[in-house]
């Protein structure tokens, strides 16, 4: 098991700033090689769908195959829970450290596969920003809504559809205004300030929600590019579409991991 990282002052500067970090190897090779079998497992499934307790719901037509809920799915996705290479950092950023409440709670996890052609639209940034997705440091703490975590499960270079994003904009008080609405699907890959963000394998890209941002078109023809996607908020959240963990998976769950996926469990009266 490897050693929990804890954010430096360096990465409390440049998350700041720029509303987005790049955490270099953050799982190792054989967890990484765990993660690409179960990539290769998922079934093909149709928009809609459930396997199990997971469903695939993609966010729209361009963005590929998108599996929700996927701790779901299989174990290796569980262990992404509280990995240690971020675990700390959003206990940090978006976990509501030394408050009445603080702790986490996983908004969405997803296993994303994109093959040639798509993309996913930019949206967000702090202009009119919602709560939820809302970057906030004052008093000597951070107050994050949402802070998101994507994981490279394959190398993500040019072509690869990388995610971009527009640094500094997590705290613009104006809309891009080449932007458009995230439902026009506007395309991040000219868009003016948009800067990709490489992985290879094994690294992961942590930023806070109101950061703009989007994934960039996939180009090459070969291959397909994998992620996963956790999305880490306040411990008194709710999944985004509904979702509610199966008895079986919170059973088997460390009491750790089981915290973040249910960090208040129901108060219910006596059975009779």
């Amino acid at each position: 098991m490897m050693e929990a990282r804890i954010p430096t002052a360096l990465d409390d500067f440049m998350f700041d700033l720029n509303g987005y970090l790049v955490l270099k190897r953050a799982v190792d090779q054989s967890f990484l090689a765990r993660l690409n079998a179960a990539f290769d497992r998922l079934p093909p499934l149709e928009y809609g769908e459930w396997w199990g307790n997971a469903q695939r719901r993609d966010y729209n037509g361009a963005t590929g195959y998108e599996l929700h809920n996927c701790v779901e799915a299989d174990p290796a996705f569980e262990e992404l829970i509280d990995h240690p290479g971020w675990i700390n950092y959003m206990r940090r950023y978006c976990g509501e450290q030394g408050s009445y409440v603080e702790g986490l709670f996983i908004d969405e996890c997803i296993a994303s596969v994109r093959r040639s052609g798509g993309h996913h639209p930019v949206h967000s940034g702090g202009y009119q920003a919602a709560l939820r997705t809302r970057y906030l440091y004052e008093h000597g703490v951070f107050r994050c809504g949402q802070c998101n975590l994507i994981l490279a499960v394959s190398d993500v270079g040019p072509g690869d559809g990388p995610t971009m994003v527009i640094p500094g904009s997590h705290k613009s008080n104006f809309p891009h205004p080449n932007a458009g609405n995230y439902w026009d699907l506007a395309r991040m890959d000219n868009l003016e300030g948009a800067v990709p963000v490489y992985m290879e394998a094994g690294d992961a890209l942590l930023f806070v929600d109101g950061l703009m941002h989007g994934g960039s078109s996939r180009t090459n023809p070969e291959g397909e590019r994998r992620v996963t996607i956790y999305r880490y908020g306040v411990k008194w959240g709710a999944t985004r579409y509904g979702y509610v963990y199966s008895q079986a998976l919170l059973d088997r769950l460390t009491p750790e991991r089981r915290a973040i996926l249910q960090p208040i469990a129901p108060n219910l009266p006596p059975a009779r």
